[in-house]
């Protein structure tokens, strides 16, 4: 008799990450020194999609990079295996080192899936352009479009299977039209159930995803937020609210 496989779980696949104090080299140096990770740091995943946000220098790149690593990723970008072109494009990444004093609770361990970073999104398109070559097959093509176009491009390539997808600030080359395309993405993805998804933005329009679980990271740690309660949020009310008022009183601040 033919055995049936077992039924594959859904997403999400990483449960749970944690600090170990032990293997903090130097609790004074950088990542260590972030003030969410100054305390016992534990971090959940219990939806298939999380979203974290808060200001710049809080932390949040390091934390993706960091997951990243964990997963097998390059945290300069990229996917299992990966390795971008030129590391010189990429900016400094501290990831890896986090990774190392990182623990992580998995089921199942799914680490096939992709990491992206804005930063590295070139010399990551270039490579894949070029390995389609030297393979025989015709290249993806994402470099002759806009910014924005090859991104979802890129998105709609990599992101329609099983895995660990990570976003760092998608919204950087998407206008607020393209990122409601990225939305339905999002919604696709979801719907596929084998996708799990771990974003960081700046974008009030990415944040209002329903059913993601919303993450705000500040000096004080890192913790549920409503979209509402976040300054971006109450920065593009007020500015929606009445943009000349707005603009003229922020530039006499």
């Amino acid at each position: 008799m033919r055995r049936s496989s077992p039924p594959r779980l859904p997403a999400p696949y990483l449960r749970r990450i944690w600090l170990d104090r032990e293997a903090v080299p130097e609790p004074e140096a950088y990542p260590w020194c972030l003030p969410f990770l100054r305390e016992d740091f534990e971090l959940s995943f219990d939806r298939a999609i999380t979203i974290i946000v808060g200001e710049n220098g809080t932390g949040k790149s390091t934390l993706l990079e960091g997951i990243a690593a964990l997963a097998g990723y390059d945290e300069a970008g990229g996917g299992k295996g990966y390795r971008p072109v030129d590391h010189a494009e990429a900016v400094e990444a501290m990831g890896g080192r986090l990774a190392g004093a990182l623990k992580a609770s998995w089921l199942p361990k799914v680490t096939d899936g992709w990491f992206f970073r804005a930063e590295s999104f070139f010399s990551v398109a270039r490579y894949l352009d070029s390995a389609a070559r030297s393979s025989g097959h015709a290249p993806p093509d994402f470099l002759s479009h806009s910014h924005g176009e090859g991104f979802l491009r890129f998105f709609e390539e990599r992101c329609q299977r099983r895995g660990i997808f990570i976003f760092d600030e998608p919204e950087s080359a998407l206008s607020p039209a393209r990122q409601i395309e990225f939305l339905k993405l999002l919604d696709r993805m979801d719907r596929l159930g084998q996708c799990q998804v771990i974003m960081a933005t700046h974008a009030p329009i990415l944040m209002a995803y329903p059913g993601a679980r919303l993450l705000g990271l500040t000096k004080y740690g890192l913790d549920p937020v409503t979209i509402e309660q976040t300054q971006h949020f109450r920065i593009m009310r007020e500015f929606c609210t009445d943009p000349a008022t707005f603009v003229e009183t922020m530039m006499e601040e």
